[in-house]
């Protein structure tokens, strides 16, 4: 696996996040819905709290899988390195989020590159912690298989979908998901914005496509008044025919 060196190593710094914003989002992540408030406060207990400047990395791709994080505050983007030596954005990550890998959990290096969009908090645990929560918490331990079962799940679909689904259909199905996790309704009716900077390349990398395939579909359903784009923004104007794209109507 090709290795992202960063420009400068993961500035990772003690932060006092406080213990409602820390169990608040603790409470968001699948692994621990429904859990106490003493179930919660027991894991908070194995995690530290550490803060990320904009741009500051927080792991690489190939570097060893040693913590799992769940996201505090902020924005943290996910990358995959191309043998080219570039990085196409996989993921935008939002507070409640659980990300990284564990070797323990069969992901002996990290598979992508996590950076802070924003200014942002994480919550980290270790491996020896996270045993631990696995062990002290049954309920838990068989979320994480559900979890794993899930993902070998999506993996076969996502394969079935490249091979299968048009180029259309992708990037509608992308660009649905990525407004439901991240868009932000704009006054007026006008539509969902992502300010999120999405290139061609990374839509392509997200949906198993080319830059030139990408960009005709998105000329497309920008003329046809479906989305708008600039360069750092995209906005669905028409949730309803995007819909219709991804059913093949």
């Amino acid at each position: 696996m090709s290795r992202h060196v960063p420009l400068r190593s993961t500035c990772a710094q003690p932060h006092h996040c406080p213990l409602p914003v820390r169990m608040q989002v603790l409470g968001q992540v699948p692994y621990f819905t429904g859990l106490t408030q003493d179930q919660l406060a027991d894991i908070d207990a194995r995690m530290v709290s550490l803060s990320w400047a904009e741009g500051d990395p927080l792991y690489a791709a190939g570097e060893p899988a040693q913590h799992l994080y769940v996201l505090a505050a902020g924005r943290v983007k996910i990358t995959q390195p191309t043998p080219g030596g570039h990085e196409v954005l996989t993921d935008v990550l939002t507070p409640g989020d659980l990300f990284g890998a564990l070797g323990t959990l069969g992901e002996p290096v990290y598979g992508e590159n996590a950076e802070a969009l924003t200014t942002s908090c994480a919550l980290r645990i270790d491996p020896a912690g996270f045993r631990a929560v696995l062990t002290e918490h049954p309920e838990v331990a068989l979320r994480v298989l559900d979890d794993v079962a899930g993902r070998l799940a999506r993996a076969r679909s996502d394969v079935g979908q490249i091979s299968t689904g048009t180029v259309a259909q992708r990037v509608a199905t992308t660009l649905l998901r990525l407004a439901d996790k991240l868009g932000q309704e704009r006054p007026g009716g006008g539509g969902t914005l992502l300010q999120v900077p999405l290139s061609r390349t990374d839509l392509a990398a997200m949906t198993g496509s080319t830059p030139e395939s990408v960009s005709r579909v998105m000329s497309r359903l920008r003329q046809e008044g479906v989305i708008d784009s600039g360069r750092r923004w995209t906005a669905i104007l028409d949730r309803e025919r995007l819909t219709a794209v991804v059913d093949g109507d």
